[in-house]
């Protein structure tokens, strides 16, 4: 029987991918891995794949989706995403577990930065 080997890709269906991949990679430093015009546009992402595919590509998987990113520090973060056309609409801290923010992008896409509690010394 097949099993799960990893993530390979996570992708967000996106009406105007070239402006959508700016905010990515202006909010989160995202860099580009792969790019086929305005079609689709590939980032690397911690070992993992995730992209921004124009509606006709990403066609019939139109809906949502949240993508969650793991980052090391919340510091900045919130302004950094504002100032690149986002939506912070709030942070949940999760005890020893960790803490999310989430926002909105430009689309209106849900998307979570996690951050892993510190480990107990």
């Amino acid at each position: 029987m097949a099993t799960v080997q990893r993530l390979q890709n996570v992708f967000v269906a996106a009406r105007e991918p070239g402006k959508l991949g700016a905010f990515y990679e202006s909010a989160l430093g995202l860099q580009p891995k792969f790019r086929d015009g305005e079609r689709w546009i590939q980032y690397g992402a911690g070992g993992s794949n995730v992209a921004v595919a124009s509606l006709e590509e990403a066609a019939p998987v139109i809906s949502g989706l949240v993508m969650v990113f793991e980052v090391d520090d919340f510091e900045g973060m919130q302004e950094r995403v504002t100032g690149a056309g986002g939506e912070v609409i709030g942070v949940r801290d999760m005890g020893s577990h960790g803490s999310v923010l989430s926002l909105r992008d430009p689309e209106g896409n849900v998307v979570q930065l996690f951050k892993r509690a510190p480990k107990p010394a």
